[in-house]
């Protein structure tokens, strides 16, 4: 008896990572990537004008986002995470000129709490305790419906936090995603909050490993291969319809769609998606940071969300970042400049630099949009979903992303074992 083939449709994290999981099942693999490479929206590429290879974003993991290290474990790829070896995280506030580090304790017991110089400045222990209304928050609720938006605790700690996570204006976020964002990072303690970044870019650390096991493994990686349609008939996927091509499906075969969420909507009839997305701008710049600058910087009062520190850039991330995506690239490279020179003491004097706008990033991380995201299965019998956009509990990250193929591939699995 021929083995089942499962063909994924897409090559970003989310797809990967069904492929990996799928790699311990009795069947073929086949990934369909439309563009010429692999990764999505986590991705390197090297840059003529800045004579170095940087990625298309700043991606922040944090040592609590276990399915991601599962997922680098599985490709041995770990050791490309650089991060503190206890939760130490850098602030400073344009406004004011204040800097501190944030240090939770590694443990549960968040005993931090009571010492001035771990907290926030100006804030007080029970100040940390108005997330626990956010903990009880309703499916329906807005994060500003829970919590006290316009505290000084809010503005300097939780409102980046969430901000960054949910790549929303937090006061209008889904309370339910902010929730469950903080039960597994702080609420676990600092030992859930290490920040890792992929130190030498996130294709040598998520994409190429993933792209060798996979070939080891015997899985096809087939690029420029865009899915036109879908040939469905009695209740499944009969057939898959490219460009140039169509595969029909024998009986056993499945289908991982990995495709972002407008791409998935186009392709299953009345399929629920979220409909409303935000941007996210990356800008790099070829410059050497000074000693003792933090390797990640969280900045509160400026355009500059955080600062990234590689040793040979400086990158900034804004999350949210609507307000500024249709400016010109020239003036958002000088004004975002003159910022990250305040924060570093470098020069005004503007370097090579980048800007990368994301304009369809993420899902509005907005309870009204949290209630679109579909589940990993169909209404099809061999049609799964994969993706950021997928319902995971979480918004969209990589983490998000890789629960949503591993998901995907155990559904999957479990077809398969019972075929």
């Amino acid at each position: 008896m021929e083995r089942p083939v499962v063909h994924i449709v897409g090559a970003g994290l989310a797809g990967l990572a069904a492929a990996v999981k799928l790699s311990q099942a009795p069947c073929d693999i086949v990934v369909h990537e439309a563009s010429r490479q692999a990764g999505g929206r986590c991705r390197s590429f090297f840059d003529e004008a800045m004579n170095t290879t940087i990625d298309n974003g700043n991606h922040l993991l944090l040592s609590g986002n276990d399915s991601a290290l599962a997922y680098l474990d599985a490709i041995g790829a770990r050791h490309e995470l650089r991060g503190p070896a206890r939760c130490e995280i850098a602030f400073a506030d344009m406004a004011s000129g204040e800097r501190w580090i944030l240090r939770p304790n590694e443990g549960r017991l968040p005993w931090w709490l009571l010492f001035e110089r771990r907290r926030v400045p100006r804030t007080r222990a029970i100040d940390y305790l108005s997330v626990a209304r956010l903990l009880r928050a309703s499916a329906q609720a807005k994060v500003a419906d829970v919590m006290d938006c316009s505290a000084a605790l809010f503005e300097r700690l939780w409102g980046p936090f969430f901000l960054a996570a949910l790549n929303t204006d937090p006061k209008g976020g889904s309370a339910a995603l902010a929730a469950m964002i903080l039960r597994q990072t702080l609420a676990r303690g600092g030992r859930a909050c290490h920040p890792l970044v992929a130190a030498h870019g996130l294709s040598r650390a998520f994409v190429d490993p993933a792209l060798k096991f996979l070939r080891r493994g015997g899985a096809q990686v087939r690029f420029e291969r865009r899915l036109r349609a879908f040939d469905f008939a009695e209740g499944r996927v009969a057939g898959l319809e490219f460009e140039h091509d169509s595969i029909a499906l024998d009986a056993q075969d499945l289908v991982v769609l990995a495709a972002p969420a407008h791409v998935a909507a186009a392709l299953a009839p009345g399929l629920s998606t979220p409909r409303a997305f935000n941007a996210i701008l990356n800008a790099h710049f070829s410059i050497a940071p000074p000693p003792k600058t933090p390797p990640i910087l969280g900045v509160v009062n400026a355009s500059v969300q955080w600062l990234f520190a590689y040793p040979d850039r400086l990158s900034v991330t804004v999350s949210d970042a609507g307000a500024l995506i249709d400016m010109p690239r020239e003036k958002l490279a000088a004004d975002l400049w003159r910022e990250v020179a305040g924060l570093t003491g470098l020069s005004d004097e503007l370097p090579s630099w980048r800007i990368i706008k994301e304009r369809r990033a993420t899902f509005a991380a907005t309870p009204e949009q949290e209630a679109l995201r579909p589940p990993s299965q169909t209404q099809w019998s061999n049609l799964l979903l994969a993706g950021d956009y997928v319902r995971t509990g979480l918004p969209a990250t990589i983490e998000g992303a890789i629960r949503s193929g591993d998901t995907a591939a155990r559904i999957a699995m479990e077809r398969i074992g019972g075929s």
